[in-house]
């Protein structure tokens, strides 16, 4: 069901305790993830994650330009988020990167760098492209999810996998998985990532007003939604390594 639409609905949740989209409060949207899509990327991940789909690529460890970049002790991670003109109901206007998609560069960047083993391949860089092909909220959180299995696909040495979604409080309810319309108009938003076996939070924001008791209880509830985004992470790098056999043979 699409709910691309501007006006404010009179309700998020109903009488029945149903969300806009259908879902129960605690359910994550529906999520489809394809490993090794592009040939010219050391990894890449294809991901629908409600409507949104979003595409993530990664080139190196490679060599830095210029050199003066370079740190001796470890890799540069770079990662740049971006969203293309046709990803939203208004098209967006196409130019360099605004503060948001900076912003949320840095952010990703960020969230990731903690699973890498980034001592492993000093004076070299690892380039992490994020693109968002249609954007229907979450864009950050599935972001970093798909990036995550993307740096696995590329073969770089990581401690765990990073997973991410998001949280919030929507007609004073706590939510898992906010679509657009329950981020646009809800009471607060909670992105968090997560490396599952490590047990590390490596991404915690918020936005909005969250009691005490209703923090505890949003991160707990982001961290069960996470453990699930971790299971899907694995089975879409288990599909691929069976299709690379079955190409072998």
């Amino acid at each position: 069901m699409s709910y691309f639409f501007r006006k404010e609905p009179e309700k998020l949740i109903d009488e029945n305790g149903k969300r806009i989209d259908g879902r129960d409060l605690y359910e994550l949207r529906p999520i489809k993830m394809k490993v090794g899509v592009l040939k010219n990327a050391n990894g890449s991940v294809y991901l629908e994650w409600g409507e949104n789909k979003v595409l993530a690529a990664v080139y190196g460890p490679k060599e830095i330009h210029p050199k003066h970049l370079s740190l001796p002790t470890k890799t540069r991670l770079r990662c740049k988020y971006s969203m293309s003109p046709f990803s939203t109901p208004e098209r967006k206007k196409p130019g360099p990167p605004d503060r948001r998609s900076i912003e949320l560069s840095k952010v990703i960047r960020e969230a990731l760098e903690p699973a890498i083993f980034i001592e492993k391949y000093p004076k070299t860089a690892i380039d992490v492209f994020i693109e968002i092909l249609q954007s229907a909220g979450g864009t950050r959180t599935a972001g970093i999810t798909a990036a995550s299995v993307a740096l696995a696909d590329a073969g770089i040495p990581m401690k765990d996998l990073v997973s991410a979604c998001s949280v919030g409080k929507v007609d004073g309810k706590i939510v898992l998985d906010l679509n657009s319309l329950e981020d646009m108009y809800g009471e607060g938003d909670m992105p968090v990532a997560i490396m599952p076996r490590k047990k590390k939070i490596t991404l915690l924001q918020l936005d909005g007003n969250f009691t005490r008791e209703e923090f505890k209880s949003a991160l707990k509830l982001a961290i069960d939604g996470c453990m699930k985004i971790y299971e899907i992470q694995r089975e879409a790098i288990l599909n691929r390594y069976k299709e690379q056999k079955i190409d072998l043979i």
